[in-house]
């Protein structure tokens, strides 16, 4: 092979390569402007007392659907009751300085582990859902919130990852003294599937959206007490496994309450 042959074919083969680094650069500045427009619509959720020594307090994620006033997040973020006595009442958390939005329970779907929340005030920037149905295993997806909460601050951390199995909720275990209450009455119930992910979610996830990394539509909703408590309650040691409710029942939650998704 004489030299102009080789150099011929190496520059082709260096041509090759600048077209394909060319053509993902897009894809990555697609996920770069898809986060960019997540972010606007991911809040904090907890509780606010004017009449205590730490009056806002972080409990999880969620994020603005429909008409902009209208939150989502997971059923467990929620207070089980307020304290009236300190004029406690549940809160959004908007940007990073954390504007206090109250906020009003309009729905609670308990068997999947959703809130519906309406907060005061103008309009935010909300999310539209896809279709979890066609989601397959393999592909990939991200999910934006506020892992560990306040520590980090309320800067919204974006992980990417792919739904590596849809998976039903509970199993039955493989001995008597592997069940539970909560895991027996999840039997029980109708069974249903949720999106398992093998990107590591942490405490303050939980009511984060999961969405297509390319059009931003919500497929599902992170979960790290509900269903890890129906999985894997014989564990010692919780594994990193992130699990994710589908959004069908998030817009199940929001045509109860009237509203288009």
């Amino acid at each position: 092979m004489n030299l102009c042959r080789i150099l011929w074919q190496g520059g082709w083969f260096s041509l090759k390569i600048s077209l394909l680094l060319f053509t993902a650069i897009p894809a990555l500045a697609d996920l770069a402007d898809t986060i960019e427009h997540v972010k606007q619509a991911v809040v904090g959720v907890g509780t606010y007392a004017s009449i205590r020594g730490v009056q806002a307090r972080y409990r999880g994620t969620g994020f603005v659907v429909a008409d902009g006033r209208h939150v989502v997040t997971n059923a467990h973020v929620l207070p089980s009751e307020l304290n009236s006595e300190r004029n406690e009442y549940i809160a959004v958390f908007v940007g990073v300085k954390g504007q206090v939005r109250q906020a009003e329970k309009v729905a609670v779907d308990a068997v999947h582990d959703l809130a519906l929340l309406k907060i005061g005030g103008g309009s935010l920037s909300s999310l539209s859902l896809g279709n979890p149905s066609q989601v397959r295993e393999g592909e990939g997806v991200a999910f934006t919130g506020f892992p560990i909460g306040p520590v980090l601050g309320l800067y919204p951390v974006t992980h990417r990852g792919i739904v590596s199995a849809i998976t039903p909720i509970a199993t039955a275990g493989r001995a008597s003294q592997d069940l539970n209450p909560q895991r027996i009455q999840q039997l029980r119930r109708q069974p249903f599937k949720v999106f398992q992910l093998d990107a590591t979610a942490y405490p303050g996830n939980s009511g984060s959206p999961v969405y297509d990394p390319d059009t931003g539509q919500v497929l599902g909703v992170v979960n790290k007490v509900f269903v890890k408590g129906s999985k894997e309650n014989v564990l010692k040691h919780p594994s990193g496994i992130t699990y994710a409710i589908p959004a069908d029942y998030v817009k199940a939650l929001l045509g109860r309450a009237g509203l288009k998704p």
